[in-house]
């Protein structure tokens, strides 16, 4: 972990302080991120169970996909049979799920002063796509910002997990009919991709968080998913 970051690592509030905050969340717009087999959809109902049995009102969401049109294009990004894709390509097929994932589900959920929870968002082309094809950041930058019309997450949570357990976590589950094509097992397109890509995508997330501290929380997502959850929540009951 690059020095000077500082993880969560959960302190539950005060029943009452929790039923007061509940206000603060409404039209928060929150991201839970990280690397393959982090946790981030258990994690991402976990706390839509509990702000839920606060109160408040949650809208859920996964990037890409939750249209009509980003599930195609999540279906086309993670086919393998698609090698041939650059990276810039790549970066912009992401892009458009997500302008119309915002336009279409984000911003009316928002409107509607509901808590917006999104599995992955910009951070993860941040992490995925930077370096790919000489992309900068500041490109991804720009182009995100015309994408989400500049509607950018009020708080990114990064599961973060070494390669190790991360791939422990996601390769087992695809090895148990590895003939059976039916079966529906096998690693999508970015799975693939070889564990020294998914390092640096784990350093691309961490330098996120370390520059813009703000905007970013990192959890340890090794521990049992309970504990995880308890320092997720922590990290929500602090964002203003």
């Amino acid at each position: 972990m690059p020095a000077g970051l500082v993880r969560s690592t959960g302190t539950p509030a005060r029943c009452g302080a929790v039923a007061d905050y509940m206000g603060i969340l409404r039209s928060k717009f929150l991201v839970l991120d990280g690397p393959e087999g982090a946790g981030k959809s258990t994690q991402m109902h976990m706390l839509q169970t509990r702000l839920e049995a606060e109160g408040a009102q949650v809208a859920i969401f996964r990037d890409p996909g939750s249209t009509r049109i980003g599930e195609r294009i999540r279906a086309i990004l993670l086919n393998p049979d698609h090698s041939e894709m650059s990276m810039r390509c790549e970066m912009l097929l992401y892009m458009a799920a997500r302008a119309q994932m915002l336009q279409q589900n984000i911003l009316p959920a928002l409107r509607q002063g509901q808590v917006v929870i999104s599995d992955r968002f910009v951070s993860s082309t941040l992490a995925y796509q930077l370096g790919g094809d000489g992309l900068t950041a500041d490109e991804i930058r720009r182009v995100a910002d015309i994408a989400i019309s500049g509607r950018w997450p009020d708080l990114t949570l990064v599961l973060d997990v070494p390669v190790e357990i991360s791939e422990a976590r996601v390769r087992p589950k695809f090895s148990l009919f590895p003939e059976d094509p039916s079966a529906g097992l096998k690693l999508d397109r970015i799975e693939q991709r070889p564990t020294e890509y998914h390092r640096q995508v784990r350093r691309n997330y961490l330098s996120q968080a370390e520059l813009m501290p703000e905007h970013y929380r990192v959890i340890d997502a090794s521990p049992a998913p309970q504990i995880v959850h308890e320092a997720i929540w922590s990290a929500v009951l602090h964002l203003r």
